[in-house]
């Protein structure tokens, strides 16, 4: 699953970082001893579900309002000792009748452990039974468990079903084993429309007509899998299909944007041909389908469900009229995402949720993999340091947590779909391929799936077919990345020995506002290289300190070389200074990464600002994106801690000088001949120059709007969200009018969200409250999105605390709109842009961040960053000052 912007939840057992104890080490899977709640004597093996919506109200539903189901469901188990009682998974469901071979059962249902226990009248054999059980349960209008989505069309409005079953949603629909380690075989049939189609994990059996509106459709049964992949959806909906490999693979989506899913198959031939190469394991379905669900869902982006993963709409479904190359990145990817976890983490599925990362960080590791074999020019791994910058903010503080994390149950799994599962799971995964050598990488993962196909697995399972394909310690190497939280810093300091450079390393642990964070070592893999001289060199830092020798002196050396690595880097002054001195001969990858880390030093304290921006000074004619990406993101941090100075127009004079020259060699017209890449830096340029109140920028966003305000074909698609967002984010009062009519009109989620979280972006403090009241009153603002929207009307206000301040008063009436998830983040993600003490303290406190321990911690985290901003701020801003100051009379 991949979630939207990896902004779910990212609360998580307090235990877990307050000892700070890493997880203990694994043994390989066995089913007896895998974690969970229920008992173990008694395992599902084949699973009938019968379906029976209340399709009259799906007619009329509103969005907002529950409608209900019945439900039918047989189960073969396998009774492994004589039992009188039977434990199940089952949540918001009611039962009829309930049998287990023959005999009645009483049911008693517990809403805490979201189980049901089975009693029966007399013993059960050890052996093969079948349990029956009628029942119902509500179809919501949130995203979990069994849903649906009302959308707009050109004919109006309808309604689509679908179903979220990950991590513990599938007890909504039908009562069972609702954990990954109980595989079963799953035939699913459902009662829908007759103008529906439906798809689930297998092909069609059989569709009945049911009188002359209706229709049963009944599936072929599924391979073994967990009850979390189960999927069922339905709708209006069309289909594109092409043939790969024996494999009938499909684009779904509804009638009136089936055209454009083109590219979203174009895409998944390549990515499914490539996997199925990779794992030397061919794809083992007769069918694929990628079903794109209309609206904007806040808990994921995307969901792998065996043989048909669902996808929000606006990540599969690509527009040539408004659609840009973002857009187009953005649906090659999660192809990728999803389509990998049909391998890992559907054929070979983790024994339990503390595993989630073994599915999430390599789904994130081979996203990448598998799009820049196909789209190099596009330059992911280079553009990878992004990611990783984001993980490690998080990383670096004291709400941090382990990457492999101890979950008591389905609930508490939900919290750990967060950067530090996703992003740094794929970044210690780069890692470890580049050590271990993408050969002996592959070979391993490879035999990983011929051995578990299947079947569950742990973390040592997987770190025994790596060992054994490389020969590498890799279980030491990964226990210390995975099983304890925190990033490894470096030390790197050089001298001239008797004609060689001897270059000696060390390591601490690198924390941001953190001077309690607990010591720790980590088995680091470090690469050293030198600009412009050809080799590297390769050294595992541990404990003590360590020596590599170059030959020659005068070259500086450069440690993390290739940006692969994930730790930091501190070298002493004087590699730095030579270092710096070489900046433009070094590789883009090393550019982006020297920069990172010095502002990381910056941010900790341990580097003024001054050879940070001395860095900066030496971009003219930088044509990397990553580059640029790297700097802009620093830039927009440095800004946030200068709300309320004088220093900051001299600090936007100086980014008008450094953005406006790449603008003016880019060109504000995309061309024929534009790289995919040119295309991402012209729109970066432009943000930011817009961001940053370059009045040029600004007035020529403007015509451009006012123009496509009369004819919306006169604007290239992608410039459309840089436009609007710059004039979002300038805007006066009659463009914010002009952007929320856009909204409200829009009919796609792209195109809605675009609009919307432009508008939300208006710097104008009086505007920025307009939008904490559309927040609250404006029903077409998309649910899912009413925290990520909030979050940026304060990032872009000039005046965030105002705006946050609004969000505290309101915070009854806005909680009360927001979904299940956004009661956990919404007040975190308010607060978060603010540098000001008094607001951590304020969203600490607040009624809504201590309504559950997710939404404490949540609020927690954001007070974290918000404390790391406020003790940098006295010692940047000065400093920042006299730097501007001394530059102006140079």
């Amino acid at each position: 699953m991949r979630v939207r912007g990896l902004l779910l939840i990212a609360a998580f057992a307090v235990n877990v970082f307050v000892s700070g104890a890493p997880v203990h080490a694994e043994e390989p899977f066995s089913y007896a001893a895998t974690p969970g709640t229920l008992p173990k004597h008694v395992r599902p093996v084949a699973y009938r579900i019968d379906i029976v919506p209340d399709l009259a109200k799906l007619a009329t539903a509103d969005g907002k309002e529950d409608i209900g189901f019945t439900g039918k469901v047989e189960i073969d188990i396998d009774v492994l000792e004589p039992t009188d009682s039977l434990t199940l998974s089952a949540q918001a469901l009611t039962f009829g009748s309930v049998t287990i071979g023959g005999m009645p059962a009483k049911v008693t249902p517990n809403a805490a452990t979201q189980n049901v226990q089975l009693q029966l009248p007399s013993r059960l054999a050890a052996g093969r039974h079948l349990l029956t059980a009628s029942y119902a349960g509500k179809i919501t209008s949130e995203p979990t468990g069994f849903y649906y989505m009302k959308y707009d069309t050109p004919q109006g409005e309808r309604r689509m079903l679908s179903t979220q079953m990950q991590p513990d949603f599938a007890r909504r629909m039908f009562p069972g084993w609702d954990e990954p380690v109980f595989k079963a075989t799953f035939t699913l049939s459902a009662l829908v429309p007759a103008t529906f189609s439906a798809y689930s994990n297998t092909l069609v059996a059989r569709e009945e007509p049911i009188g002359t509106d209706k229709k049963k459709i009944t599936f072929t049964t599924t391979p073994v899998m967990s009850s979390y992949l189960v999927v069922l959806s339905a709708g209006e909906l069309a289909r594109l299909q092409r043939t790969v490999n024996g494999v009938d693979l499909g684009i779904v989506a509804p009638k009136d944007r089936i055209e454009k899913g083109r590219y979203a198959l174009d895409a998944s031939v390549h990515v499914l041909t490539y996997l199925s190469d990779y794992f030397g394991v061919p794809y083992p379905l007769p069918k694929l389908d990628n079903i794109a669900v209309p609206g904007a869902i806040d808990t994921f982006e995307a969901m792998e469900n065996w043989g048909a993963s669902t996808y929000v709409e606006n990540v599969l479904l690509f527009d040539a009229a408004s659609s840009s190359q973002q857009t187009r990145e953005a649906i090659f990817i999660l192809l990728a995402h999803e389509t990998a976890h049909q391998w890992f983490g559907n054929l070979v599925t983790p024994a339990w949720w503390d595993n989630l990362w073994l599915n999430e960080g390599f789904a994130s590791w081979m996203e990448r993999k598998v799009t820049d074999h196909f789209n190099p020019s596009w330059k992911l791994p280079l553009r990878a340091n992004a990611t990783k910058e984001y993980v490690m903010r998080s990383d670096a503080v004291r709400t941090s947590h382990a990457v492999q994390q101890d979950i008591a149950d389905g609930r508490a799994a939900r919290t750990a779909f967060d950067t530090i599962t996703y992003d740094k799971g794929y970044a210690f995964i780069r890692m470890l391929e580049a050590f271990v050598g993408e050969e002996k990488f592959r070979d391993g993962l490879r035999a990983y799936m011929r051995k578990h196909a299947y079947s569950n697995t742990t973390t040592a399972d997987l770190w025994a077919a790596l060992t054994e394909a490389s020969g590498a310690p890799i279980a030491k190497i990964a226990a210390s990345f995975i099983d304890q939280p925190g990033i490894p810093l470096i030390h790197v300091s050089a001298r001239c020995v008797d004609g060689t450079t001897e270059a000696t390393l060390r390591q601490e642990r690198f924390s941001l506002n953190n001077p309690y964070a607990e010591k720790r070592t980590w088995q680091v893999p470090v690469v050293l290289g030198r600009p412009g001289v050809a080799g590297t060199q390769s050294v595992l830092v541990g404990d003590a300190p360590a020596r590599v020798t170059f030959p020659g002196c005068g070259q500086p050396v450069k440690a993390n070389f290739g940006d692969a690595g994930y730790y930091r880097v501190q070298y002493d002054d004087e590699a730095f200074a030579a270092l710096a001195r070489r900046f433009r001969d070094l590789d883009a990858a090393d550019r982006t990464n020297l920069l990172s880390d010095t502002w990381a030093m910056v941010q900790a304290g341990r580097l003024d600002i001054g050879p940070y921006l001395d860095l900066t000074t030496q971009l003219a004619n930088e044509p990397e994106l990553a580059v640029w990406q790297s700097v802009s993101a620093t830039l927009g941090n440095i800004d946030g801690l200068l709300d309320g100075t004088k220093t900051r127009a001299a600090f936007n004079a100086y980014v008008h000088t450094l953005f406006r020259p790449l603008l003016a060699r880019l060109g504000w017209d995309p061309r024929a001949d534009d790289s995919a890449e040119t295309l991402l830096l012209r729109v970066r340029a432009i943000e930011t120059l817009g961001l940053f109140s370059d009045p040029d920028t600004i007035a020529e966003a403007r015509r451009r709007f006012r123009q496509f305000e009369r004819d919306a074909k006169s604007l290239n698609p992608e410039l459309l969200t840089p436009v609007v967002n710059v004039v979002g984010h300038a805007a006066d009062r009659q463009t914010f009018d002009a952007l929320l009519r856009l909204a409200r009109a829009a009919q796609s989620s792209e195109d809605k969200l675009r609009y919307y979280f432009a508008l939300a972006n208006a710097a104008d403090p009086a505007l920025g409250a307009r939008a904490i009241d559309i927040a609250r009153t404006d029903d077409r603002l998309p649910s899912g999105q009413l925290s990520n929207f909030i979050n940026q009307a304060v990032d872009g206000s000039d005046d965030p605390d105002r705006i946050w301040a609004l969000v505290l008063k309101q915070q009854k009436q806005l909680l009360a709109r927001a979904t299940e998830t956004e009661r956990t983040n919404l007040l975190g993600y308010a607060a978060r842009p603010s540098a000001n003490p008094r607001t951590a303290y304020e969203v600490r406190w607040a009624e809504g961040s201590r309504a559950s321990k997710a939404a404490q911690f949540e609020a927690d985290k954001s007070a974290d960053f918000i404390e790391m901003r406020a003790a940098i701020k006295p010692r940047v801003v000065p400093v920042l000052d006299a730097w501007l100051k001394a530059r102006k009379t140079r």
